[in-house]
């Protein structure tokens, strides 16, 4: 259906709300904060325009963290995220959110793996912003110990 977003993953604490091919990394930090206990959501927005304000709505009453994930710029759908949030008075509660995109700078040539990863983009950088919203560290990407792909201390 048009204009409608679907989740993948239920949970509880946290939400990740992604746009595109980066929701397949939004399900591997899932798996990642599921090792440490941290119950996640997982949402495909599908649609940029128009968004689904009911789904939006409802992943800002069940959660206390939402993130928000594109491998767009600045301006894309963080931008419209930010917007319907702001204008729905979704913004002024106990709500942490944080919205990951592309960074406003030159990202070097190479896999799409290394440039997510330089972009910040990654798993382990989607999963390490989550735990600073909860743990109230900016920097967390060093808390997450992660040895093979499956294994994960804080």
């Amino acid at each position: 259906m048009i204009g409608k977003g679907r989740v993948l993953k239920e949970g509880s604490r946290v939400a990740i709300l992604g746009y595109g091919r980066i929701i397949h990394d939004c399900l591997a930090a899932a798996k990642l904060l599921q090792v440490i206990g941290i119950s996640t959501t997982v949402a495909d927005a599908q649609f940029c325009k128009p968004l689904d304000g009911d789904l939006i709505e409802q992943l800002v009453k069940d959660h206390v963290v939402l993130i928000t994930v594109e491998e767009g710029s600045i301006g894309g759908f963080n931008t419209h995220i930010s917007n319907f949030l702001g204008l729905n008075g979704l913004l002024g509660g106990q709500l942490k959110w944080r919205p990951m995109m592309l960074p406003d700078r030159y990202i070097n040539h190479g896999s799409e793996t290394k440039q997510i990863e330089e972009a910040g983009l990654s798993s382990r950088h989607m999963a390490a912003t989550v735990v600073s919203l909860i743990v109230g560290n900016k920097d967390s990407l060093h808390l997450l110990k992660l040895k093979s792909g499956n294994r994960t201390n804080v």
